[in-house]
């Protein structure tokens, strides 16, 4: 694999380099886990959609876009209630 170098302000990487110390990893290795990680908004679209499909097929439910979003909230909800205090939610 070919090495690429990106260009950040030092703030950022010095910020990453905190992170990825805590983590006991790389800077390299942490921004390799985020891209690999992350998932663009049609990717989430389409694995929302296979999810749904899996779910009608398989065991005859249809989730509405309603349904969906109410879900998500309730999600996201939970996971900020879950974090330690000051922690940044994703």
């Amino acid at each position: 694999m070919t090495d690429a170098m990106l260009r950040v302000p030092v703030e950022v990487r010095d910020r990453l380099a905190v992170i990825a110390e805590s983590r006991g990893t790389s800077i390299r290795q942490l921004v390799q886990e985020f891209a690999e990680s992350t998932l663009t908004d049609e990717e989430r679209r389409e694995r929302a959609e296979r999810a749904r499909a899996y779910l009608a097929e398989n065991f005859g439910v249809e989730v509405t876009d309603e349904e969906s979003a109410a879900m998500g909230r309730r999600l996201r909800d939970e996971f900020a209630r879950q974090q330690p205090p000051g922690a940044a939610a994703a």
